[in-house]
């Protein structure tokens, strides 16, 4: 996954406040549940540096525990509103991931990276499990070599042809070999269904186990996101936008940890977002964000005066203006 510009910012910008819609209803469903989430990732920089979104960045990533996940998975659907909906492996045998989506209907906003898959991806908030992380070396060795061979093999039964970051004739052997691991799945009928529950498997395998820390095991690396439940909770609620975003407690000791020196913007070429491939806002394609409200008890235009700066600046680094005065090593 690498930065690249959209065009047309009023775009991102729209991705940026149709997201909120989404965050508003995960905030609703997830009170009524009991399921309490975290912002993960960028998303979280977003909530702590910027009050809403990274000013670049077009999607948002959230986190729950194992058993909070699978409860807000079988009960929320009930609960959603009709322009929302729950899509994961479990719900589309063409799905090429190992998370949930929380989505709006009739909106695509495919990444490049998915842009062969049978899936398109819609406007989303990406829901992650969080699971125990074991203690043991051996036991998390064989544990996150088998999370990153079921998650490659989820991929792969997904596309013939994946998004690959490097050209020449590398990409031609491994874009030929990933044809025929694809084909060899579907002539053998491997289903993506059975692909994601051995991955789930592996994921929750020592979840019975005490354990001192808790991670995603999306990650190639799920060692570098793990963290305490002392770090996790109590949550914190944030501003967002014009809403709010719960946050681990310790956000700090997490961040760092991941990223660095967060609060500094990175240069251009540390960035990372979703470039879409196809961007469709459907019935949203002349939707207007409401007027903002101060909905949380909190200022949120002073959130509002941090993302217009730092969108501004974005043009700004696009000409090499603003890269130099950015000196970070952090990526978000």
């Amino acid at each position: 996954m690498i930065f690249k510009q959209y065009e047309n910012l009023d775009d991102l910008r729209k991705v940026q406040q149709l997201s909120v819609l989404l965050i508003k209803e995960l905030n609703r469903v997830s009170e009524i549940l009991g399921t309490p989430y975290y912002a993960y990732g960028g998303t979280a920089i977003g909530a702590v540096r910027h009050h809403g979104f990274v000013p670049w960045d077009d999607d948002v990533d959230v986190a729950l525990l194992r058993d909070d996940y699978e409860r807000f998975l079988a009960e929320a659907p009930a609960l959603l509103g009709d322009e929302f909906e729950l899509v994961n492996n479990r719900t589309d045998p063409d799905y090429p991931a190992n998370i949930t989506n929380l989505v709006l209907k009739g909106t695509y906003c495919v990444p490049e990276e998915f842009a062969s898959c049978r899936f398109q991806f819609p406007i989303r908030v990406d829901l992650f499990a969080v699971d125990h992380l074991t203690d043991d070396p051996a036991k998390l060795k064989r544990q996150a070599r088998r999370t990153w061979w079921w998650g490659r093999l989820t991929y792969l039964r997904a596309t013939a042809r994946p998004y690959i970051p490097f050209n020449g004739p590398k990409e031609k052997l491994v874009l030929a070999a990933c044809a025929l691991g694809n084909g060899a799945l579907r002539l053998f009928h491997v289903s993506q269904r059975r692909i994601c529950r051995n991955w789930e498997r592996a994921a929750t395998m020592y979840n019975d186990e005490p354990s001192s820390r808790l991670t995603d095991f999306t990650d190639r690396f799920p060692e570098k996101w793990a963290c305490t439940r002392e770090e996790l909770f109590p949550l914190r609620k944030m501003p967002f936008e014009d809403t709010y975003i719960w946050v681990p407690n310790d956000y700090d000791a997490i961040l760092t940890r991941g990223y660095g020196s967060y609060m500094e913007l990175p240069p251009v070429e540390q960035r990372k977002n979703h470039y879409p491939s196809r961007l469709d806002f459907g019935p949203y394609k002349d939707w207007e964000p409401p007027a903002r409200e101060d909905s949380a008890g909190t200022a949120d235009a002073a959130a509002a005066t941090v993302n217009a700066e730092a969108a501004g600046a974005i043009d700004a680094d696009a000409n090499a203006e603003a890269a130099g005065a950015a000196d970070s090593s952090v990526q978000a």
